[in-house]
């Protein structure tokens, strides 16, 4: 197989790898830093808040499709929002945590939002670029 032939097999991602996993973590943070500013909490806190979700964040990039793709809605969006929020829940847990039905579902919400919002609104501005 050429170079060529090989470029063309793996297109290159519209979107850098590293720069959507930056935007994911940021948006990560977000999340939980207008939570816990809700709940008038100290950086500390919000740190031992985010560790569980920025874990499960990093696990869900682990994965070779998300990183072909970051700007995927299916390959890459849905598994890393699920990953993130659901995983991110998990490890609170595991870590000594609680978690409350209403906390999930706001999680399931907001990281929704962002983590898909930013995905949808790329592909969005790439589609019309591409015109």
């Amino acid at each position: 197989m050429s170079a060529s032939s090989a470029s063309q097999a793996s297109p290159r991602p519209a979107l850098h790898p590293v720069l959507a996993f930056v935007l994911d973590l940021l948006l990560v943070l977000l999340f939980v830093a207008i939570g816990r500013k809700s709940h008038q909490e100290d950086l500390a806190g919000t740190l031992t808040t985010a560790l569980p979700f920025l874990l499960a964040l990093v696990l869900g990039w682990l994965l070779p499709r998300v990183r072909r793709n970051p700007i995927s809605l299916k390959s890459s969006g849905l598994i890393v929002w699920l990953m993130t929020a659901l995983g991110g829940q998990v490890l609170r847990v595991i870590f000594g945590g609680t978690t409350e039905l209403s906390f999930i579902v706001v999680t399931l919400l907001v990281t929704g939002l962002f983590l898909l919002g930013w995905r949808a609104l790329a592909r969005l501005l790439l589609a019309r670029k591409n015109r």
